[in-house]
């Protein structure tokens, strides 16, 4: 129920749209001075009256309605006290519906999410982290609010590294190992040429030449190419079914080496290409960025130039409505320098690209380096979260049934958690400890109070279907009316999580409404009441219990049963 909706239709204000007074309506912080309010210091200079004159007067030519139980002029505030026997009826029969919070606002619309793209042949280490678990959860929002997405996973497969891993594999490989060891094994070898290349510069030029081999179509580099590409999506999907990440498309840097040169050929004739030092650049420095650069004086071409291929083939295919690129604060000016580019192009639709960065993560340890061999993986750290959680559960409840499928959930979920649950442009320090902690802010504690309330839902068997009036006078304390009032908030959580492309928002209020339930769940008898008391009780209950497990859904985090 969109009660603010509700208070603006019954307001009139000469020169003061109702979107306007919608707007400036807003949730009080203190109970005591009602539930909503509207501030009327804006509309004194126009209707030349004070702030306390003016809501003196809205007060006593309020309509009314039925979910108003009274309206207070207090020094220039409109203060709205909502009666709760009347939101409850209408929210909890709302939310407990399976599609609620869902919405058709993106209907007909494509968004276009570029994340995770992780390098072929490298670790998917923890610093791929944010980036795959906050498009992942945008991915799942967004198809919520009803938008039509295409998930995109723009691999890092091209580049002077493959020829560099050709040669460490002709030198060093075997091909027994690499099919067993996967990617951790391809990693040791290219650690191994950068070791070596230090002092044998011959090394860098026989990478250089397997590479343009690449590029030349030879069959064993393709081969070899290919080979290397298939070991790490077999490994790497493994984690993406852990995360409950997916993808429509896999089309990577390579998909791009045929459609650049239209880009540079359109750029070239309009006159936006210059020649520095035999490169081809784009210059910005009129909009206070360094420039483009296009193709290196060796004729290779860059991230950049693959970008505005990508950028063309996206909206030619999809015509997308947004296509956002999930990729850490570090590429700002790059996303800015394409799509500043774009815009030069003539195309209106540059204003459609969206950088989403996000902030790094990284472990107390200290910095990674994939040339120098330290990194965390991140299929160590998800099996480290659930063997960690398998001896919590060891030493909390040792009876409980399907272990090892609890401790996964637990596990997983805590490290995806940690990753969506603070702002996403903060940089985070990941801690096992602290993501597992089920008394803190965090994933384990929800998961925890979904349990809670199935063990209520169980423990109440048919109770809640029972044919009696219920009696939503016993939902009138302050625990009742703050859950209520959050459990309303659910569907309008998920529009702004979408609009802003911040899961911390959907994150932040399911701590506040599994925190609000546990004060509710202890100051109040939920099954020792009559039954139509008992009934409106379970009602809030079950609305607890399906938001949490399908916010949880669209973090990409699953619930485990039982605890």
């Amino acid at each position: 129920m969109d009660v603010k909706k509700i208070l603006s239709s019954q307001l009139n204000i000469d020169g003061v749209s109702q979107d306007e007074i919608y707007a400036m309506i807003t949730e009080t912080a203190n109970s005591d001075l009602g539930d909503f309010s509207l501030p009327c210091f804006r509309f004194a200079k126009a209707l030349k009256k004070s702030p306390v004159q003016i809501a003196e007067q809205l007060k006593e030519s309020f309509g009314g309605c039925q979910i108003v139980k009274e309206v207070r002029a207090v020094n220039g505030y409109l203060n709205f006290f909502v009666d709760n026997t009347v939101l409850a009826y209408s929210v909890l029969a709302e939310a407990r519906q399976e599609n609620f919070g869902a919405s058709e606002v993106g209907k007909g619309k494509t968004v276009c999410i570029d994340y995770s793209s992780i390098n072929i042949a490298k670790p998917f280490h923890i610093g791929h982290l944010g980036t795959t678990a906050i498009g992942g959860s945008l991915y799942k929002l967004l198809k919520k609010q009803g938008y039509d997405v295409v998930g995109i996973n723009h691999l890092g497969d091209w580049g002077t590294q493959f020829g560099k891993l050709i040669v460490a594999y002709d030198l060093w490989g075997d091909k027994e190992k690499i099919e067993q060891g996967g990617v951790e094994a391809l990693q040791e070898i290219y650690v191994k040429f950068h070791r070596e290349e230090e002092t044998n510069p011959e090394l860098t030029e026989q990478a250089r030449r397997w590479f343009a081999k690449i590029e030349q179509g030879d069959e064993r580099a393709l081969q070899l190419f290919g080979w290397f590409k298939d070991i790490t999506l077999k490994e790497v999907n493994k984690i993406y079914k852990r995360l409950n990440v997916t993808f429509d498309s896999y089309a990577g840097e390579s998909f791009y080496n045929d459609k650049m040169q239209p880009v540079l050929d359109e750029l070239e004739s309009k006159g936006l290409v210059k020649v520095s030092d035999g490169a081809k650049i784009v210059d910005l420095e009129e909009y206070g960025m360094s420039p483009c650069l296009l193709v290196k004086a060796d004729g290779a071409t860059l991230y950049a130039t693959r970008d505005l291929a990508a950028a063309y083939y996206r909206k030619n295919t999809y015509d997308f409505y947004k296509s956002l690129y999930v990729v850490a604060y570090q590429q700002n000016l790059h996303f800015k320098q394409v799509f500043k580019v774009l815009e030069l192009l003539g195309n209106d639709w540059a204003k459609d690209c969206i950088h989403v960065a996000y902030g790094m993560v990284s472990l107390a340890e200290g910095s990674m380096s994939t040339r120098k061999g330290n990194v965390v993986w991140l299929s160590k750290v998800l099996d480290s979260a659930v063997e960690k959680a398998k001896q919590i559960i060891h030493d909390k409840n040792p009876a409980l049934k399907d272990k090892d499928d609890v401790a996964e959930k637990i596990g997983v979920g805590a490290v995806i958690f940690s990753a969506l649950q603070n702002a996403r442009i903060k940089d985070i320090t990941f801690s096992l400890d602290k993501v597992l902690n089920f008394e803190g802010e965090t994933c384990p504690y929800l998961q925890y109070t979904y349990a809670r309330t199935n063990s209520v839902l169980n423990k109440a068997g048919n109770a809640i279907n029972a044919r009696i009036a219920p009696d939503f006078d016993s939902l009138q304390s302050d625990e009742s009316k703050q859950l209520v009032k959050l459990i309303n908030k659910y569907p309008s959580v998920i529009a702004d999580a979408a609009e802003k492309y911040e899961p911390s928002i959907l994150s932040k209020y399911l701590i506040d409404l599994a925190q609000a339930y546990n004060k509710f769940y202890i100051g109040h008898r939920i099954l020792d009441e009559e039954l139509s008391r008992q009934i409106p009780r379970l009602y809030a209950t079950d609305a607890v219990n399906k938001i949490i497990k399908d916010g949880l859904a669209l973090l990409g985090i699953d619930v485990p049963e039982q605890m």
